[in-house]
């Protein structure tokens, strides 16, 4: 399976983010570079996920912050990921990272 956006499905390159999982500032070298610190996201959803009011679980489930205007879902038709498979491992490492600085007690399921 090539890369696409676990949100929208989109899988033309020229249209997708690779986004860090957990922040490149807050990165170590090591973390920087490893692919398992990334996503492949469609801009306006690596929007709400670099602005940390969209997240994951670790079963791929889309967790939103309690900060986000639910108009904002609706005008960009998001409603449940495309693509819905869990994460690895490392994957679930950095999205825990991620989670915490969204605001875990406050996420809400999509």
């Amino acid at each position: 399976m090539g890369a696409k956006c676990r949100v929208t499905g989109v899988a033309e390159k020229r249209f997708l983010r690779a986004s860090h999982i957990k922040p490149w500032r807050d990165c170590d070298n090591f973390e920087r570079l490893d692919g398992a610190n990334g996503l492949m996201l469609s801009p306006h959803v690596d929007a709400l996920f670099d602005q940390e009011l969209m997240t994951f679980s670790d079963r791929g489930q889309i967790l939103l912050s309690k900060n986000l205007d639910q108009e904002v879902l609706r005008l960009w038709s998001i409603s449940k990921p495309v693509v819905s498979s869990e994460f690895s491992a490392a994957q679930s490492a950095y999205l825990a990272i991620h989670r915490d600085r969204t605001g875990a007690e406050g996420l809400i399921a999509l």
